[in-house]
């Protein structure tokens, strides 16, 4: 198993190109902050685990990625460039 590149699930939500470069669904695409919330208080929600994880708020688990950018505001095709994992209990 290689640990989930969580940036590049995000990239492949809100652009949806394949590896051949055409774009597989356009009207499928989603925000950032769609696709920020798909890996992070969603996922939570979805696996039960909402009251522990998913948000940052004190008495859950944290695991935080410092961005050389802002994810809401870069170009789409940039946002899974430049990630740095860190993590916290």
């Amino acid at each position: 198993m290689v640990p989930i590149d969580q940036m590049m699930t995000v990239w492949t939500a809100m652009n949806r190109i394949t590896r051949a470069g055409v774009v597989l669904g356009e009207g499928e695409r989603i925000t950032p902050l769609e696709a920020l919330k798909a890996i992070t208080i969603n996922a939570a929600y979805q696996y039960r685990e909402e009251t522990g994880k998913g948000s940052l708020e004190p008495g859950k688990r944290a695991d935080l990625v410092v961005l050389s950018d802002n994810p809401l505001t870069v170009d789409p095709m940039a946002i899974k460039d430049g990630a740095t994992i860190c993590t916290a209990e």
